[in-house]
């Protein structure tokens, strides 16, 4: 990983970077989420309604406990020591493995094998980005920005922006790969080419993303001939 990038693409090439989220899109890894923020509910003597984890796709700890918390008709006071429990839940479901989302792994090794910068780009905090990073290697990534070191999360475009920044990359010619609805407005906000791939949850039909149903099968050269058709 780098914080700048020594030979950067030339200026009409497209895409100049390649910028990845994490849960949802490269990794199959919300399914975890669901069974740790459940177990919470249950904790927390509720239950996790079906569309209040639904808003909860694409944020982070943070928002996802003030979420439930809200939801359930608890005091935020207590946020902190129950985003605590849910980080050490996690790694802890993490640790046991999280598979590749379909046609992810190798687009990215296209990616990667064509010299283009890569950066991943996630809400996820480093303390678990790094144990998911064990199935990714992080040799993957030029770049990676986690929600814990940016000040304004998705759908804010700083994430985006900073990566962008580090890699050195106009952000307007480069692609970035979503699930979210928050991550997809990140992206757009940022000025990114966005491509969205629902996982979890639908996305708006406004979204103003080219949409895929899965990155299975799908080439570098059939992200270039969409964006630019």
């Amino acid at each position: 990983m780098t914080e700048q990038l020594n030979d950067l693409p030339p200026e009409d090439a497209f895409p100049q970077a390649v910028f990845f989220d994490m849960d949802g899109t490269l990794l199959d890894s919300e399914p975890k989420w669901d069974v740790a923020l459940e177990e919470l509910a249950v904790l927390l003597g509720g239950t996790l309604r079906p569309e209040v984890r639904d808003r909860m796709v694409g944020s982070n700890e943070d928002a996802s406990v003030i979420l439930l918390l809200d939801d359930l008709g608890l005091p935020l006071e207590s946020t902190p020591e129950h985003v605590a429990w849910l980080r050490t839940r996690m790694k802890r479901l993490f640790a046991d493995g999280v598979d590749w989302k379909p046609g992810a792994e190798a687009l990215l090794r296209e990616v990667r094998r064509a010299g283009i910068p890569t950066a991943l780009v996630t809400s996820t905090p480093r303390e678990l980005t790094e144990v998911l990073l064990q199935t990714l290697d992080p040799a993957n990534f030029d770049v990676i920005i986690c929600g814990d070191e940016v000040q304004a999360r998705k759908p804010d475009p700083e994430p985006y922006a900073t990566a962008a920044a580090k890699l050195g990359v106009d952000i307007t010619r480069s692609i970035v790969l979503e699930d979210s609805r928050s991550g997809s407005e990140s992206a757009l906000a940022a000025g990114a080419v966005t491509f969205a791939i629902p996982s979890e949850v639908a996305l708006p039909a406004d979204l103003p993303a080219y949409r895929l149903t899965t990155l299975d099968g799908v080439t570098l050269d059939r992200l270039r001939a969409i964006a630019t058709a």
